[in-house]
């Protein structure tokens, strides 16, 4: 599993019921894994100088509860399947209490040159990073 991401949510995050709006759950779960690509040594501006690019292809995601201002979020993020050319991810969300309430699915596709391409040798190496216990 890949370190847990926490931050903290901000009123501008927030609906006007006060709940963390839905599209900001999507940064979150970005910002948790740029986070672990910089953690294992390949973070997203250096893998863009090499012209690589990570497209998202598919995301299943299932709100269970709100969060709101001031609340402390963690991201556990897991790789579930890890290629050259490929990551499934799972990512929940807790809040401060442990309660899950966030879950998604997150299909990403390796892209140099607009097409989906194998990961160099040195990318990979740090990529299998993520798995580590």
């Amino acid at each position: 599993m890949v370190k847990p991401y926490r931050k903290r949510i901000y009123a501008y995050e927030c609906d006007l019921y006060g709940h963390l709006h839905n599209t900001n759950y999507l940064d979150i779960l970005e910002a948790a894994r740029s986070d672990a690509l910089v953690d294992v040594g390949m973070p997203v501006q250096q893998l863009l100088d090499m012209g690589w690019h990570f497209y998202i292809r598919r995301v299943e995601m299932e709100f269970l509860q709100g969060v709101g201002v001031d609340d402390v979020v963690e991201v556990r993020s897991v790789p579930l399947e890890l290629n050259k050319v490929r990551t499934h991810w799972k990512q929940e969300l807790f809040n401060q209490a442990g309660e899950l309430c966030f879950w998604a699915e997150i299909h990403v596709v390796h892209v140099f040159e607009g097409k989906p391409t194998r990961v160099t040798d040195e990318i990979w190496e740090s990529f299998k990073r993520l798995t580590d216990s």
